[in-house]
This record gives structure tokens, C-alpha cells and sequence, in this order.
């Protein structure tokens, strides 16, 4: 496990004898700290993680990385030793020889110095990194890749979304040498980013899930977000060490191949692809039903995933068992582990015995015509609130509109939430849904208050809209019951 001599080698080049103190964990968030955890103190806009050393020396931490000097503190403030890690190699070798904890690292930037150390300590260890990205479904895709690798391996996922600068890293400092694998998702926000996390994470195995125009305002155009996504097959080594599993359906991905030295294996809908499926069967709430095909085998399959478009997440995941040698009954009950299922969309009881699909974790183009789609698998009055889907950049308008066609196909009543959704409300009337089934409000507890007025037994309500909408909240409150 990461020790705090591991931590002192990792930034000066140093081999600390004195420093076998265990590292329990990394965390950001003083309220986070475990007894024997590392604080890494990150400067905000909005809060400065500075002001939180001492709260975290008095919750067990052992050490911080800070790259300011902090005041002594009151008399009810937990003591601490500090060690300038910016003075020379010789300087520092004599400080740490009189080590006391907790100590405060003092660095240049504290960010830096953690992004080092997460690159050092991958170095260090042997394990396998599965790295994903893709603009519609990287964590679902991540986390049904760990579900199948860890019917052999002893398997590392990374939390939630940790997928950027800072969490990526946090995510590399949890593993361990126990660990043979480990599935991280990779976000991409600018050019250069993807590269930056894989120089940190080292793939060997890269998963692209596809290109959509997610996050189009800053990046600036669908092929700035396709160059951004092929960072990660870039960087990954040569065959056979090397593999970049790709998406055969979406051409954006697919000429990715060209991008890489890494072996190229294929998936999707096509026959043409390295796996592939077809005959697929949506049984709503209960999961899908496909025949998956590889060479000359063809296996039929139910896996509990929501929805016709889960089929290519059961088919990146099959495809990273296949390459990383599982046989087919490792993947297969890889493909069904209940645990894995249930990662973004959640039902709930509503209000009056209604159904509530909770997809309000954010929200494209794709995934609300993906969850619409499942929507209109289910039995009952189809009742669809859709809030403002962000960061579109000049796709804006014409995003909101395709969602308003297919939402005219699906919704028996349409809510929509904020000033953007009111494109889709517009778009869902001109193509034919009737203005009586058409309802705008302008926000989350608007929405809210009409639900609870007019959601009836029998009803399935899909709610889905970007995190900045907090629809997340309204799902809360209507599972809850009565105000």
C-alpha cells in the first residue's frame, strides 16, 4: 500500500527509510478523511482547501500537501510538523530524519504534486488499466467492464465520475498491489486533456464509446471532440500489449483505428464488427434480450440493462472480457450481476402508485432520445419532463428539436423545464402533439408542485435534463411522498 515514504520518494527522489506510515487514503474534501488518510489542500474559487488542514490533522489525517505556509492556529488546533519539500534534495533528507506527524508537505502546487505522485505510484505497480471515454455513456460502460473483469481479477474501479484532473488522480492513489485491474473513465473537456490523464493513468486497453456533440460549447465542433476522445487510443502501446476497443456503428470512432498502434477490435450493431449483436429485445424494467455474436459463436443473452441502446454497453464490456482472455461464463455473469445494472437510471414509486424513471444524472441529444426510447417500451400514460440540456454550444437549437420530434412520438403529456427545454416543447407541438399534452415551467419545484397535481396511478414519468436543473431534487421529493 502507499506508505508516507512512498509519498517523500515520489517527490524528491528520495528513499525515505523513516517512512513506512501507512496511507489509509487520499481525499480532497477535509470531511472525507479516514485515520491515517492524506489531505491534499487545493486552493478554489470558492473555498480554499488551506483552511481545512488543521480539521483534517484533527480527523486522523498523517500528512497534507499544502502549497502555502499556514499560521500555527489557536491552542485548540492539532499541532503539526512541517517538511519544505522545495528546498534541496539535502536540506529535506535532513528534515525527514526528525519526521513527526502529522506533517505538512510544502510544495510548489499542491494539484502538481498529486498529479506526480499518481504517476509515480502507477508506475510502480503492475496492474492493468482499462481506461474509457466517450461523450454518452463512459460510466456505464465502466461499470459493467469491472463487473466482467472482476469474475477473474481482482478489480479497481474508479468512483462515480472521477474522471477529470483531480479525480483521476485520487482515483490511481486508492490502488494497491493487490489490485490486477483497473477501469477508469476518462472525461474530456479541452485538447490535450485525455493525453494529460493517460501520461498519469498509463492504459493498456482503451474503450471508446462514442462522439456526440456533448460539451460542443467549449470544445467547438463535433470533430474538436472526436480528436479530444481519440487522445486515449493515441496512447496506447503497440500490439499486442495494446488494444483499442472501438465502436464500429458510430464513424467518428471507427476512424479512430487509424489513430492507433494498439490491436483494434470492434463492436456494434453491424455484422462487420468483432462483436456484434442482433434480434435485440427490450423487456422494460426487466432488462434486454440479444444474440451476441464473435467469430463463429453466437450466444443468446438477457442482461439487466435498460433499454435497446444498453446493448452496446454489454458489448464493450464483452469485448474487454474477450481481449483480457475471460472465458464466456466469466463474462456472462459479469453481463448479469445485478450490482451492475442499477448506475444511472433508477425506478421509483411516484406520487398515486406512478412509476418514476430517474435518468437526471445529465443529459444529451442521444441520451434523452436513448431514455425516451424506453419510455415508450413501457405500459402506461408516457409522461416525459424535460429540462434544458447545456453546453450544446451551436447545436443548441437543433439538439432540443430532435428531442421534441421523438418526444411527440413517445409523451402522452410533455413537461419541460427552462428556458432552452421550451425548443423542445415548441418542436414536440409543430410535429403534432397536442397543445393541451404540452406544458412549460420554468423550473425544478415548478414542475415539482404540477406533478404531484397531476401524475396518476398508472402513469410512467421519465425525468431527464442536465445536473444544473437539480431534477435530481424533484425525483426526491416525489418518491418521498406529500410535502
Amino acid at each position: 500500500m502507499l506508505t508516507l515514504g512512498h509519498i517523500l520518494e515520489a517527490l524528491t527522489g528520495y528513499q525515505a527509510g523513516g517512512g513506512a506510515q501507512v496511507i489509509t487514503d487520499v481525499a480532497i474534501d477535509s470531511r472525507l478523511i479516514i485515520p491515517g488518510a492524506l489531505f491534499v489542500a487545493l486552493p478554489g474559487e470558492r473555498t480554499d482547501g488551506h483552511e481545512f488542514v488543521s480539521a483534517a490533522f484533527g480527523k486522523g489525517a498523517v500528512a497534507a500537501l499544502v502549497q502555502r505556509d499556514l499560521p500555527a492556529g489557536g491552542p485548540e488546533a492539532a499541532p503539526f510538523h512541517v517538511l519544505d519539500l522545495r528546498q534541496p534534495v539535502t536540506h529535506a533528507m535532513a528534515q525527514m530524519a526528525d519526521l513527526r506527524l502529522p506533517v505538512c508537505l510544502r510544495v510548489d502546487d499542491s494539484l502538481k504534486a498529486m498529479q506526480a505522485l499518481a504517476a509515480w505510484w502507477r508506475k510502480r505497480l503492475s496492474v492493468r488499466v482499462v481506461g474509457v471515454t466517450g461523450s454518452v455513456g463512459k460510466t456505464t460502460t465502466k461499470e459493467l467492464v469491472a463487473s466482467v473483469l472482476d469474475k477473474r481479477y481482482c478489480t479497481f474501479k474508479s468512483e462515480g465520475n472521477l474522471n477529470n484532473e483531480i479525480g483521476l488522480p485520487l482515483m490511481l492513489l486508492k490502488l494497491t498491489e493487490a489490485h490486477e485491474r483497473a477501469v477508469l473513465e476518462m472525461g474530456f473537456y479541452e485538447p490535450g486533456e485525455i493525453k494529460f490523464l493517460c501520461d498519469l493513468a498509463n492504459p493498456q486497453i482503451g474503450v471508446v464509446t462514442n462522439v456526440y456533440p456533448v460539451h460542443l460549447e467549449r470544445a467547438g465542433s463535433i470533430e474538436a471532440i472526436a480528436q479530444g476522445k481519440g487522445e486515449l487510443v493515441e496512447a496506447l502501446p503497440s500490439a499486442p500489449d495494446g488494444v483499442a476497443v472501438l465502436n464500429y456503428d458510430d464513424p467518428l470512432v471507427l476512424g479512430m483505428r487509424s489513430r492507433t498502434r494498439a490491436r483494434v477490435v470492434t463492436y456494434g450493431l453491424d455484422p462487420q464488427a468483432d462483436v456484434w449483436a442482433d434480434d435485440i429485445e427490450s423487456q422494460g424494467l426487466e432488462g434486454i434480450l440479444f444474440q451476441l455474436h464473435y467469430r463463429h459463436e453466437r450466444l443468446h443473452l438477457r442482461v439487466p440493462l435498460l433499454g435497446r441502446h444498453s446493448a452496446h454497453t454489454a458489448l464493450r464490456a464483452a469485448a474487454v472480457g474477450l481481449v483480457d482472455n475471460l472465458t464466456w461464463q466469466e463474462i456472462i455473469e459479469g453481463l448479469q450481476a445485478l450490482g451492475a445494472a442499477q448506475i444511472r437510471l433508477a425506478a421509483v414509486t411516484g406520487p398515486n402508485g406512478s412509476l418514476i424513471l430517474d435518468d437526471t444524472y445529465n443529459a444529451s441529444p442521444e441520451s434523452v432520445i436513448a431514455a425516451l426510447n424506453l419510455l415508450h417500451e413501457l405500459d402506461g400514460r408516457h409522461v416525459a419532463v424535460l429540462g434544458d440540456m447545456l453546453e450544446l454550444g451551436s447545436f443548441e437549437e437543433t439538439g432540443h428539436r430532435m428531442v421534441g420530434r421523438r418526444a411527440r412520438e413517445v409523451a402522452d403529456l410533455l413537461v419541460t423545464v427552462g428556458p432552452r427545454a421550451r425548443l423542445i416543447a415548441d418542436e414536440a407541438r409543430q410535429s403534432g402533439l397536442a397543445s393541451a399534452a404540452v406544458v412549460e415551467v420554468a423550473d425544478g419545484p415548478a414542475a415539482l408542485a404540477y406533478l404531484r397535481a397531476h401524475v396518476a396511478a398508472g402513469d410512467v414519468v421519465l425525468l431527464k435534463g442536465s445536473r444544473a436543473l437539480h431534477l435530481d431534487r424533484v425525483v426526491a421529493e416525489l418518491e418521498a411522498g406529500e410535502p
